[in-house]
C-alpha cells in the first residue's frame, strides 16, 4: 500500500471511487483495534538474594504501549491476553494503512474538485 500515492493520478475518478469503496469495506471489523505496539520486557525484582539479581531476570512480560500517549504509559498485558492484544495491534496497523490510502484517494479527488 505504500506505493499508492504516486499512481492515483493515472486512475479515473470512477476507478478511484471504486477503490475507495473496496478499501472502506475492509474496515468492518474495528471493534478490537489497538493503535500502538506490544513489547516484551524482562524485570529485576530488587529482592536481595533473588536469582534475578545476579542471573536471568524475570519474564519476559508483555506491555502494550498506546500510540497516542507519551513515554511511561505502557500497560501490563497478562500472558493469557497477549495473543489477542498482538492480533488487535496488527489489525490497528492494517486499519491505519487502509485509512491512509483512503485519505490519499480523497486528496486526489479533492484536487480534481470531485470529492463526494
Amino acid at each position: 500500500m505504500k506505493g499508492h500515492k504516486n499512481d492515483l493520478s493515472g486512475l479515473s475518478t470512477r476507478a478511484l471511487r471504486a477503490r475507495r469503496r473496496r478499501l472502506a469495506a475492509r474496515l468492518e471489523d474495528v471493534e478490537e483495534v489497538l493503535a500502538g505496539s506490544l513489547v516484551e520486557q524482562t524485570r529485576r525484582c530488587g529482592k536481595p538474594g533473588c536469582h534475578c539479581a545476579v542471573g536471568d531476570p524475570h519474564g519476559p512480560y508483555a506491555y502494550f504501549v498506546p500510540k497516542t500517549t507519551g513515554r511511561g504509559r505502557s500497560r501490563y498485558v497478562p500472558a493469557n491476553l497477549a495473543a489477542r492484544v498482538r492480533a488487535s495491534v496488527a489489525r490497528g496497523a492494517q486499519v491505519e494503512a487502509v485509512l491512509a490510502e483512503i485519505s490519499a484517494i480523497n486528496t486526489e479527488l479533492l484536487a480534481r474538485r470531485e470529492l463526494s
